[in-house]
């Protein structure tokens, strides 16, 4: 099973789509660092849909999941991303998951042999692993996502679209 670090944000992306939480847990060993874990637990305690979608995440989240990572703390990210960049670096991982379309490029380059994906395109891959059950499904699940993350006009969730199948329905 391919391995994959999340940040917080791609985690409740994935949460704000129902039908994407269980294929992404069923087809990757989602690991997070402690930190992630904490701010899902800080959203939690809101009374809104996000806090709803981080109650998913956690409840998802399995002890062999969370790992200690040691941050970076020369680069300029903040300190859940710079963990979650860490434990990338340091675990044997396919993938790092990671929706801070601000800082994308920061992120990127600090990242050691490691794909950066987000989530919009990650449903592409889903869908090629047949995860998905077509693209229909993805376009669905990423108008779900652009709803609840307020992704409408993002420039990586447009590209994203245009990858899918009828991506000129929708937003």
């Amino acid at each position: 099973m391919a391995r994959v670090v999340a940040d917080t944000s791609a985690l409740l992306s994935i949460a704000s789509a129902p039908e994407v939480l269980d294929p992404v847990f069923n087809e990757y060993d989602v690991l997070v660092p402690r930190e992630v874990v904490d701010e899902l637990e800080e959203t939690a305690e809101y009374d809104d849909g996000t806090a709803n979608t981080a109650d998913e995440v956690l409840n998802r989240l399995d002890d062999d999941a969370v790992r200690d990572a040691e941050p970076d703390t020369d680069f300029p990210l903040d300190e859940v991303e710079n963990a979650a960049v860490s434990l990338v670096n340091e675990e044997n991982v396919d993938l790092f998951l990671c929706d801070d379309f601000n800082r994308i490029g920061l992120i990127h380059a600090s990242l050691t042999d490691v794909r950066l994906v987000t989530t919009p395109k990650l449903l592409d891959v889903l869908v090629h692993k047949d995860a998905l059950s077509d693209e229909e499904e993805a376009v669905d699940a990423l108008d779900d996502m652009t709803e609840a993350r307020s992704w409408k006009g993002n420039s990586y969730v447009r590209r994203a679209r245009e990858t899918l199948p009828d991506s000129s329905e929708g937003s």
